[in-house]
């Protein structure tokens, strides 16, 4: 069902100064980068090896990320796998039981659809589903 892991969402409270880090400090730039009015987020995707380190900055008070940061903290916000088929792969788990955040994928950053697990069939876990465009 899952091909691979795709990325590790990790959210941060400044984007530019963690840039700064990775560029002075870990000689890394980011691959991709973007901001997402709708999502109220800006993204940047560090690839390492076949799993890249996505880093998320919440930009809107009304992100949903912004409740994560404020309550929790930087740090791992969710892990994605890469799906070839994710309103197949979305159907077999709501038979299966599972709770889904959303029953339909939608677009998400770096062009892909993506649909999101709730933590709590995923003991505890945020896990998301995305499939190339």
């Amino acid at each position: 069902m899952f091909r691979k892991i795709d990325h590790i969402g990790i959210v941060t409270r400044d984007l530019e100064a963690l840039k700064t880090l990775y560029r002075d400090v870990l000689e890394m730039e980011p691959a991709h980068e973007e901001v997402n009015e709708e999502l109220g987020i800006k993204a940047a995707l560090y690839p390492i090896g076949e799993v890249a380190l996505e880093y998320i900055e919440p930009i809107s008070d009304k992100a949903p990320l912004k409740n994560f940061l404020e309550t929790r903290g930087e740090g791992i916000h969710h892990i994605c796998f890469l799906v070839d088929d994710i309103e197949g792969t979305l159907k077999k788990l709501l038979d299966r039981g599972m709770r889904l955040i959303d029953k339909k994928p939608r677009m998400g950053a770096n062009n892909k659809r993506i649909a999101f697990l709730h933590p709590k069939s995923m003991h505890g876990v945020l896990v998301e589903l995305a499939q190339e465009a």
